[in-house]
C-alpha cells in the first residue's frame, strides 16, 4: 500500500474513532475466548461488506484465532459490526485500504485450510543425487479470498513462491528417465537486505527477546503505540532516511546515524537493555517493582559509563560542525539547518522539518531552495513564480505561505492577488 508506519497508525486511529475497527495499538494476532460466539456473525457481516468476498463461500472456525494466552492488553485488530451500516466508499482512500486489509486478514484467518498434495522425488545421475518437488492444490481454501483481495490492489505483491511451484508428472519408484540436458549454474549469496518499515517493526517486536524472562509480557523495543513514532523521529532528526528501491521503500542510516552508533557505548546500543527496561516498566505498572529502584539503576549505569568511557578517536570528523543556519524555528526558536533531505530544527527534540521532496513543491515543479526556506522562516511567506498546474499544464505566479500548526507534518498553502488562496 505504500503507507509509512505512522500513516498506518493514523488511519487506524481514525477508523477506531469511527467505530469501524477495534483498538489499533496492539501487536496481538489472536482473539479472546469470550469472542468465540459472536465471531461467526461478525465474519458474515464483514464478508457482505467487502466486494472481493462476493460469491465466495464463507466459513468461520473461531478455534483458529482464539488463544487467551497470547492476548495481553488488547486482542488483534478486527473490523466491527459498524461496517454494516457505513458507506465504505465515502471513507478516505487510506482508511478504506486499511479496512479492506483488516477484513481480508480476518476472513482468511478463520477460513478453510488451504490443502495441497506435495510430491518429493529423489533421483541419481552419474553418481550424484538430485531432488525435485512439486505440489498440486487440492482445495484452495482461504487462499481464494486472499487472491481476490490481492487483485484489488493497485501495486500487486510479487507472486507467491508456492504458486510458482509446478506439479510433477506421474512417476514410479525405480523408473529411469532420459537426461535431455544438464548445466551448472554459478551464483553468489546476497547480503542481507536493508530494512523496510514492516520488517523493522517486526524486528523491533522481538529485539532482545531471547535474553528476557520466559514470562515477560513486554519484549522487544517500544510498544505497538510507540514504534511508529520512534521511526518517524529517527527520520525527522536525520539519523535515518527513506530510500525507494524498485517497489520497496528501504530505511537507510544516514552519515549522522552511523556516526552516532560509532561513538555510543555498546551497552546503550544493545536492544536487550531497552527490552529489559520495557519489561521493568511493565513490572512497575503492576506494582511489582518500585520506580525509585528502577531510576537508581539507570543513574548508576550512567555514572559508570561516564567514569569508564574512553574518548573516540577522530570523533570530530564523524560530526561535521558546519551546517548552514537558514533561519529560526517557528516552534521552539532554535536554529533551522540544512541537511541532505531538507531543513530541520537543530533542536533534536523539536521535530520541525521542511522536506525538499515535499509533494507540495514537486507537484508544482518547484525546488525548495535555502533562499526559499529562509524567506518562509523569516516572514512566513514567499513569492513562488512559475508554478506548474497539473490540471491545465500551464504556469502561474503565487505566494506560498507556511501554515504550521505544530503537527507531525508542516503544511503550506497558496495565496494569489486579491487575497484568494488554496
Amino acid at each position: 500500500m505504500g503507507f509509512t508506519a505512522q500513516q498506518t497508525l493514523d488511519y487506524l486511529q481514525s477508523l477506531y474513532e469511527k467505530k469501524l475497527t477495534t483498538y489499533p495499538r496492539t501487536d496481538s494476532r489472536y482473539l479472546t475466548s469470550d469472542m468465540a460466539d459472536s465471531l461467526p456473525v461478525l465474519v458474515n457481516v464483514t464478508a457482505k461488506a467487502m466486494p472481493f468476498a462476493a460469491g465466495v463461500p464463507i466459513s468461520c472456525d473461531p478455534g483458529q484465532v482464539i488463544n487467551d494466552s497470547k492476548v495481553s492488553d488488547h486482542h488483534a485488530i478486527i473490523p466491527t459490526k459498524g461496517i454494516r451500516d457505513t458507506d465504505l466508499a465515502s471513507l478516505p482512500a487510506g482508511e478504506r485500504s486499511l479496512l479492506s486489509l483488516i477484513a481480508a486478514r480476518l476472513l482468511c484467518a478463520v477460513g478453510q485450510p488451504h490443502a495441497f498434495a506435495e510430491t518429493s522425488v529423489s533421483m541419481e545421475c552419474a553418481g550424484y543425487k538430485f531432488k525435485a518437488k512439486g505440489r498440486a492444490v487440492l482445495h484452495s481454501g482461504w487462499k481464494e479470498l486472499d487472491g481476490r483481495y490481492r487483485e484489488t490492489l493497485k501495486n500487486k505483491p510479487e507472486a507467491d513462491r508456492e504458486k510458482e511451484e509446478k506439479s510433477l508428472p506421474l512417476l514410479e519408484e525405480g523408473q529411469e528417465l532420459e537426461v535431455i540436458s544438464a548445466s551448472v549454474k554459478e551464483g553468489k549469496t546476497s547480503p542481507p537486505g536493508h530494512f523496510t518499515e514492516d520488517t523493522l517493526l517486526s524486528a523491533m517486536e522481538t529485539a532482545g527477546a531471547g535474553e528476557m524472562p520466559e514470562d515477560a509480557e513486554r519484549k522487544g523495543l517500544g510498544t505497538p503505540a510507540t514504534r511508529a513514532g520512534i521511526l518517524e523521529k529517527l527520520i525527522k532528526v536525520g539519523f535515518v532516511e527513506r530510500k525507494k528501491v524498485k517497489k520497496a521503500v528501504h530505511l537507510i542510516p544516514t552519515q549522522e546515524g552511523t556516526a552516532l552508533i560509532t561513538i555510543l557505548p555498546e551497552q546503550i546500543q544493545s536492544p536487550s537493555m531497552t527490552a529489559e527496561w520495557e519489561h521493568q516498566l511493565k513490572e512497575i505498572e503492576k506494582g511489582k517493582t518500585e520506580p525509585e529502584a528502577f531510576l537508581a539503576q539507570i543513574a548508576a549505569m550512567l555514572k559508570e559509563l561516564s567514569r569508564s568511557r574512553e574518548v573516540v578517536e577522530n570523533a570530530d570528523a564523524l560530526f561535521p560542525a558546519s551546517r548552514e543556519n537558514v533561519g529560526k524555528c517557528p516552534r521552539c526558536g532554535g536554529p533551522v539547518v540544512e541537511i541532505k533531505k531538507g531543513f530541520v530544527c537543530d533542536n533534536r527534540s523539536c521535530g520541525f522539518a521542511i522536506w525538499k521532496e515535499s509533494r507540495f513543491f514537486t507537484a508544482k515543479k518547484k525546488k525548495l531552495t535555502p533562499e526559499l526556506a529562509s524567506a518562509l522562516l523569516k516572514d512566513g511567506r514567499a513569492k513562488l513564480p512559475g508554478c506548474y498546474s497539473e490540471k491545465t499544464g500551464k504556469t502561474y505566479d503565487a505566494v506560498v505561505v507556511l501554515a504550521d500548526d505544530g503537527g507531525q507534518y508542516v503544511n503550506f498553502k497558496l495565496e494569489f492577488e486579491g487575497g484568494k488562496g488554496k
